[in-house]
């Protein structure tokens, strides 16, 4: 029987990449989004790789939408193995330009939502076989950006919960990781940066391997968190 994930933000960038991969390797997905018809669009692609897709649009920023869809996931599947928490909103804007909106719906997205649907997901990953919790994070949940606070706060919220999580399920065997990765090229990257050398750039792709590794891999030893830099960027830094 396939193994059962869900992927937040799936549609566009990173998560439809990890989505892509998962589905290749045999993983039954339930794709949450936005925008209706880029889910159903993404789930007929994905299709065709002999998994089964079921498809939840919803807004992250909604505050009943992390148990809604645990719910219709498990109601459709029958259970979960796999949670990536890939989505979030970014902003960059000096601190004086944030307001208590934008803070509300930042921190609804990037760090509310991730933590309820762990939340929520906890009763079923403790039935499968192979459990995993995969937290998206970033460069700025350990480095301090210019004009990016408000984004920065966001992900260090979700680091911080993503590191006590780990050790309040370490004895249910589910494995829990962050990936803090720097600069991802992204389409929405692109459209909000045109002046960079996607060349330079982390790849999607990049990401999506290491998602694979990690869901797959049940070693002894245990990745709690991967940092991962842009090649032409300074080591260790």
């Amino acid at each position: 029987m396939n193994r059962k994930a869900i992927i937040t933000g799936a549609t566009r960038g990173i998560g439809r990449e990890i989505a892509a991969k998962l589905a290749g390797e045999g993983i039954d997905l339930s794709l949450v989004a936005r925008n209706k018809d880029r889910l159903q669009e993404l789930a007929g692609e994905l299709s065709q790789k002999g998994i089964r897709t079921f498809t939840i649009a919803i807004d992250l920023e909604d505050e009943e939408a992390p148990g809604e869809i645990i719910r219709q996931t498990v109601s459709e599947f029958g259970g979960i193995d796999i949670l990536v928490n890939n989505a979030g909103m970014p902003h960059k804007a000096p601190i004086s330009e944030a307001d208590p909106g934008l803070w509300n719906k930042m921190f609804a997205v990037n760090a509310r939502a991730p933590y309820f649907l762990c939340q929520q997901a906890i009763p079923y990953l403790k039935k499968s076989n192979n459990p995993v919790i995969i937290n998206i994070g970033s460069v700025v949940d350990h480095k301090g950006y210019i004009n990016q606070s408000l984004y920065s706060a966001t992900k260090h919220a979700l680091a911080g919960f993503t590191r006590v999580l780990a050790k309040e399920v370490q004895e249910d065997h589910i494995r829990v990781h962050l990936i803090s990765p720097g600069g991802v090229y992204t389409e929405l990257v692109g459209e909000m940066r045109p002046d960079l050398n996607q060349e330079e750039m982390i790849q999607t792709t990049e990401i999506a391997d290491i998602v694979s590794f990690l869901v797959s891999y049940r070693g002894r030893g245990v990745i709690d968190e991967i940092r991962i830099r842009r090649f032409n960027s300074t080591p260790f830094d």
